[in-house]
């Protein structure tokens, strides 16, 4: 692969990117709070002697459901052999995003209501989604991230497809529980992998994934199947 400056718009800088918007949404990510790669506007590549290639990028950041834009600078590292990139980012302005009045708000709705909450097909195959279920699936983009971000490599590019369905959990601590089917799509290859992915989430402690497992490849799949 080329080193030096490159084409922001050319495939090995989107992909770095790429691995950049899934470390955001691992950090600073919430029902209210989802974050995508708007633009790359420069991107430099080099290659570190027994270690990777390191990129570094300048970007602007979306923030999804508020609409908003921030300038970002990234460092990504893609390892040799296997291995989740090392990403580094600079932007002050994402630490300052506050969407704690309605975290709270949606998680005392889940924590003292009387039943367990369950979704499935968010979206639908029309792309419909009811309105309260909306952040449930933001929920589950950035808990994709996660995975996303631990497969990243110079060869994929990843986005979540569809929740295929999730099930709050019962806990006696203060943190939120879900079991999550999450349906990815490799832009790459346009195969569409599967996971399961236990997690938890509070305003306070953020997302947090306990475990997460890769399901066999299913060629025939017509529809998200049920796993209950």
């Amino acid at each position: 692969m080329e080193t030096g400056e490159l084409n922001p718009n050319h495939y090995p800088v989107r992909r770095a990117a790429n691995a950049v918007q899934h470390y955001i949404n691992t950090q600073y990510g919430s029902p209210f709070k989802v974050f995508m790669v708007e633009k790359v506007h420069s991107g430099y590549a080099e290659d570190i002697n027994n270690t990777g290639r390191k990129y570094q990028l300048e970007i602007s950041v979306q923030e999804m459901l508020g609409n908003s834009t921030h300038k970002c600078s990234a460092e990504v590292l893609f390892p040799k052999g296997d291995g989740s990139p090392e990403v580094n980012v600079s932007c002050e302005e994402l630490e300052t995003l506050n969407t704690t009045k309605d975290d709270e708000a949606f998680y005392e709705k889940l924590k003292t209501s009387q039943n367990m909450l369950m979704a499935q097909y968010l979206p639908d195959s029309h792309g419909h989604i009811e309105p309260d279920m909306k952040p449930l699936r933001h929920l589950g983009i950035v808990a994709s991230s996660f995975i996303m971000l631990k497969e990243s490599t110079e060869q994929t590019l990843y986005n979540m497809a569809q929740v295929g369905n999730v099930t709050q959990l019962a806990t006696e601590t203060d943190e939120l529980k879900f079991d999550y089917f999450i349906l990815l799509h490799d832009m790459v290859s346009q195969e569409i992998i599967r996971w399961k992915l236990q997690i938890s989430w509070s305003p306070l402690e953020g997302v947090k994934v306990q475990q997460m497992e890769k399901m066999p490849h299913c060629h025939e799949c017509k529809k998200t199947p049920n796993t209950d």
